[in-house]
């Protein structure tokens, strides 16, 4: 089995109108020279185009990569952060287009860091740089970057992934509770997070960023939260607190209840 035939059909693919989701020559160049077999231990299923997950870790498939590679539009010698490192393989294309030593990757869970950067090692790019981190947090020490890449969900853009973000620089994330969209935020662009979200109608993600589309990612973790536990994402807890701020800020007959039958049962009319 040529492992290199198998690249090029898998981005042969992708290139193809069928899928359409490489249209750069820099991504497809970077996907062709990327050995993706070794980020995983099966080599079949690393050139298939499907998600599936592996060692703690969702890996992303070829289609849905190169989806966020082309949104992130990377250009050579730009400062890149990939929050969300899972098995290095984003990070490992990005590396192809702009260089290893620019490519900065961090994610919340310890086991996957190390996974991460085994992978990026055995493949040939122990230069990219990836850390433990709170990916909401980013990487302070390094922002500038020219390009976020979020392989996770969120209700909103993390205020301090937008404040790392270079003046020309663009950040790429699924933003939604229920169904996300692909959004992308220019930097120098009037603040995302601000509070326009807190009010009725604000989900709406031309108020946050330029979409391109619907996605479906897992959600982006915070500090203490683990995979497995019931509550363990942003974009769930997030939107709770946004509702509970609002209801706080109203006032008059729609943050009060009438006891009409005066059996002193609370009415909500909000609900």
């Amino acid at each position: 089995m040529d492992l290199a035939v198998l690249r090029d059909d898998m981005v042969d693919s992708l290139e193809h109108p069928a899928k359409g989701v490489v249209s750069s020559d820099s991504v497809s160049a970077a996907m062709r020279a990327v050995p993706r077999h070794e980020f995983v231990d099966d080599d079949r299923l690393a050139y298939a185009d499907r998600s599936f997950e592996y060692r703690g870790t969702r890996v992303l498939g070829p289609s849905t990569a190169a989806r966020l590679l082309e949104a992130l539009d990377a250009e050579e010698r730009d400062s890149v952060l990939v929050v969300g490192a899972g098995v290095g393989y984003t990070a490992a294309v990005l590396a192809e287009i702009v260089g290893e030593r620019n490519v900065h990757a961090v994610d919340i869970t310890r086991t996957v860091v190390w996974e991460a950067r085994g992978n990026l090692a055995d493949a040939g790019y122990e230069g990219v740089f990836v850390d433990c981190r709170d990916g909401a947090g980013g990487l302070p020490e390094y922002a500038p970057f020219d390009r976020i890449l979020v392989e996770a969900a969120a209700a909103e853009p993390p205020r301090k992934l937008v404040d790392q973000l270079a003046p020309e620089g663009r950040l790429v994330i699924p933003v939604g509770v229920g169904e996300q969209s692909l959004t992308v935020v220019e930097g120098g662009q009037s603040d995302p997070t601000d509070d326009r979200a807190d009010h009725p109608g604000a989900q709406n993600n031309d108020s946050i960023g330029r979409p391109l589309g619907t996605v479906a990612f897992a959600p982006l973790l915070v500090e203490g939260e683990q995979a497995d536990s019931i509550e363990r994402n942003r974009t769930r807890r997030e939107d709770r607190e946004r509702a509970e701020r609002a209801h706080e800020r109203r006032t008059g007959w729609e943050h009060e209840w009438i006891d009409w039958d005066g059996d002193g049962e609370s009415v909500d009319w909000d609900r």
